[in-house]
């Protein structure tokens, strides 16, 4: 048994003769190959260049799009930006804030609450903004299924601009430009992109098209931040914006990001992926969750030092915060849960003591441990609010739209969703919901599986390898870390660390196979309770990391199994 009690999922051998001649090594023609790259060229190409970077006016509407910003830049009108409450939806309406006034418009965000509002476009926020003299919408993360309120809008005289990746329904919006890579007749050769890359794209034609310069280098560090807080997939273009933007974080001029990062014992040096999942990104999404989202928003836009840096000890208080209350959210859902056939293929649970600005977050812990699809709502008086998580199998937005008739609203994409719905729907939904998962998941394995590139003596890992391995990255949805399996290691040391006593401090011995005789340190996270002791013998999964101090690379230990126990990984 592992000890994460996770399935260990070995990935077969590449072809024979595959990616001949590429110039790398065989492990990493066959990281390459398991990433879905068949070429040299295309081997070459991710690895070293030149990045993926595709024009914006393959984008659908674009022309529309432009035209009409160029047209409301010019003359003077008033530009209400409308964005999501998450990290994407906050730092795309910066972007578009910043492109827009850099150009001499009159632009300003509006983010709506959470709680009071929901999510997306709703009538008395347009009513608002239209009496707040806005002629022209731009939205920045939502939009695309938000029929009924781009109606409103264009009764009260707003024109409207989506600027959105959400998955498209059939029936589209009346808005004057719906610029989203998903549309069915998209020419553009990135559909994932997030939408605070759909910003910048924008905003770089928008620029050129009105014969202007733009420093688009300095909004990079807006979409690093957004691209991995929405897990978009690290892939093409994507994976060459993160690249970019996480060099442009570590310079950044922002104030506020600047005391973000020291706030959260980054360095900026050092930034990188992991460090936005679970650093940056946590501390921006606590003010929409908790509180509301312009405290986010004001934190990316603030010129002042001092200012920026009492908002970034704000943030990481209400993130705190935000733990907290998702620990105990968690307690709470594994009572529901216990109450409901653990054989089902989707969970479905909510409480009124579950805030509905942390639904999300148990609805992602959710499927990750128990890997299935999970719906978890927050039960008010009349209606519920609901976040939803998925497992690559199953289309949750596509099972919602199945079940349109029983929600007042929803959006989203494959992997995540949300919608409100009123209570006395809840059951049927339920059981619509646990039918589709029923059909779309006959056959699947639900149980959480650790996916392992290959197995090889620690030994194996030298400076060539490791080096290549570096320019894989970066590393995430879509493209993960590359993860491998050492068995027969030796424990040479062992301590248990962290305050609370789940983490564990190593150095693993291997003495067999080609270059045995290595030892590397090791961390492993939430395993302090495996009962891992000094002088035993483990099959190891692992992927390397950075050590946090900077002195070089360590095992990031993923799971372990006692070497003479554990089966042979199916493949």
């Amino acid at each position: 048994m592992t000890a994460t009690g996770r399935r260990w999922r070995l990935r077969g051998r590449f072809p024979e003769g595959a990616l001949e001649g590429a110039p790398y090594p065989t492990l990493m023609r066959h990281l390459l190959w398991h990433r879905g790259l068949r070429t040299a060229a295309e081997a070459q190409r991710f690895m070293e260049g030149p990045p993926a970077e595709y024009d914006p006016m393959l984008l659908p509407d674009i022309e529309v799009a432009l035209s009409r910003l160029e047209e409301a830049v010019r003359s003077g009108e008033r530009i209400a930006v409308y964005g999501d409450f998450d990290v994407d939806g906050v730092t795309a309406s910066a972007l578009l804030v910043e492109g827009l006034s850099a150009l001499g418009g009159d632009a300003f965000a509006y983010i709506p609450d959470r709680f009071s509002e929901g999510y997306g476009l709703n009538c008395g926020a347009l009513d608002r903004l239209r009496d707040d003299g806005a002629t022209l919408l731009v939205t920045a993360d939502c939009g695309t299924s938000s029929i009924a309120e781009v109606a409103h809008a264009r009764e009260l005289g707003m024109d409207v601009l989506i600027v959105d990746h959400h998955s498209v329904p059939p029936e589209l919006p009346a808005a004057t430009a719906l610029v989203n890579p998903k549309r069915p007749d998209s020419r553009y050769p990135e559909s994932e992109l997030a939408s605070v890359g759909l910003a910048y794209k924008l905003m770089g034609a928008l620029h050129e098209s009105m014969g202007r310069s733009w420093d688009g280098d300095r909004q990079l560090d807006l979409v690093a931040l957004g691209t991995v807080a929405d897990v978009a997939p690290l892939l093409n273009e994507n994976r060459w914006l993160l690249k970019r933007g996480l060099a442009a974080l570590g310079r950044s001029e922002r104030p506020g990001l600047r005391a973000l990062m020291e706030a959260s014992g980054i360095n900026a040096a050092r930034v990188d992926a992991e460090s936005i999942g679970y650093g940056l990104a946590p501390r921006l999404n606590a003010a929409g969750r908790l509180r509301h989202a312009r405290l986010a928003l004001e934190l990316l836009l603030e010129r002042d030092e001092g200012e920026a840096l009492r908002r970034a000890e704000e943030l990481t208080a209400l993130n705190r915060e935000r733990q907290e209350r998702t620990a105990a959210a968690l307690e709470l859902a594994a009572e529901l849960l216990a109450e409901e056939d653990a054989a089902a293929p989707l969970l479905f649970l909510g409480h009124e003591d579950i805030p509905s600005g942390i639904v999300g977050l148990v609805a992602g812990r959710l499927a990750e441990e128990r890997h299935r699809p999970a719906v978890v709502y927050e039960r008010q008086s009349e209606t519920s609010r609901a976040s939803c998580r998925s497992i690559p199998e199953f289309d949750i937005t596509g099972a919602l739209r199945g079940c349109a008739e029983l929600l007042e609203r929803f959006g989203g994409h494959r992997a995540a969703a949300g919608f409100t719905a009123r209570n006395e729907n809840l059951p049927p939904l339920k059981e619509g919901l646990l039918r589709a998962a029923e059909e779309a998941l006959a056959g699947v394995e639900l149980v959480p599986v650790i996916d392992i590139d290959a197995a090889l003596p620690l030994g194996a890992l030298r400076g060539k390898e490791i080096r290549l391995l570096s320019q894989m990255g970066p590393f995430g949805q879509g493209n993960p870390e590359p993860t491998f399996l050492s068995r027969g290691v030796e424990v040479a040391e062992c301590r248990i660390i962290g305050s609370d006593g789940k983490h564990l401090r190593l150095k693993l011995r291997d003495q067999y196979g080609a270059g045995g005789g290595v030892t590397w340190p090791a961390i492993a996270f939430g395993l302090g309770e495996a009962g891992v002791r000094e002088g035993q013998r483990l099959d190891v999964v692992y992927s390397l990391a950075a050590d946090r101090r900077g002195n070089g690379l360590e095992l990031r230990v993923k799971d372990v199994a006692p070497t003479e126990q554990n089966p042979e990984p199916r493949t």
